[in-house]
């Protein structure tokens, strides 16, 4: 049973993007839960192990198997379905754990298109909730290519690929962030006056970043991205497309 569950946002992680407080929760900490995504995906594992042992922390460390999605249900129920599955995963991982507050380590933002949230309140007892905000991938992205997120007094649109591509570019927008995009979706729009600023393993050694006008550097930016996933086995990845 989780009585207190406390989500650390680490960035995209780089020890850098977690907060004085993040670091310190992870300190505070009796049980961190670490997920595992398999053999492939090791150094996301390790990324998590290098954020704890710059906090120094001395809590237990418990260790979950990701579950996948089914692709054969319906997006919603498929995600549910998923949701239910890993918030098991937890409760199981935690069984006989000591206790206290229990921490996991949140990329991007616990807030921003991350279903940590949703997650925990499936928990039965449901746990008292504290979010740790580090640096979001939006902030990454903006940082690394010195832009500002948005022009003059004009607004940003927040979407994601699977988004983008099946409603193409949102009516009325000027500036949009695209998350969660493993399909390339900036492909699929017209390139005419489009910029894009694209930005993978934001933060870390392996960053990598491209931008131009979007006719110029679209087939870059896929190659580039499917070598690194490749390379790597993973790849998180986010842009801004600014008319």
């Amino acid at each position: 049973m989780i009585e207190d569950l406390w989500l650390v946002g680490i960035g995209t992680g780089s020890p850098g993007h977690v907060t004085l407080d993040g670091m310190q929760a992870l300190r505070d900490a009796a049980v961190i839960l670490l997920p595992w995504k398999g053999a492939a995906k090791d150094d996301l594992l390790a990324l998590r192990r290098s954020i704890l042992a710059a906090a120094g922390t001395r809590a237990e460390i418990r260790c979950f198997d990701y579950p996948e999605r089914d692709p054969a249900l319906p997006y919603q129920t498929r995600v549910a379905d998923w949701h239910d599955e890993i918030a098991r995963r937890w409760s199981a991982a935690l069984d006989g754990a000591p206790e206290g507050p229990v921490a996991l380590l949140v990329w991007g933002d616990p807030a921003l298109y991350d279903s940590t949230l949703r997650i925990a309140e499936r928990l039965r007892p449901r746990p008292a909730l504290r979010v740790i905000p580090g640096i979001t991938a939006i902030q990454a992205l903006t940082a690394a290519h010195a832009i500002p997120l948005n022009r003059v007094d004009g607004p940003v649109k927040i979407t994601t690929g699977r988004r983008l591509r099946e409603h193409g570019w949102p009516a009325g927008e000027e500036s949009v962030v695209v998350m969660l995009d493993g399909a390339c979706s900036f492909t699929a729009l017209d390139p005419h006056e489009l910029h894009i600023w694209w930005g993978a393993y934001l933060g870390s050694p392996s960053q990598i970043l491209r931008a131009g006008k979007l006719a110029d550097v679209a087939g870059d930016i896929v190659t580039t991205r499917a070598e690194a996933r490749a390379r790597h086995g993973w790849i998180m990845d986010t842009y801004l497309l600014r008319r």
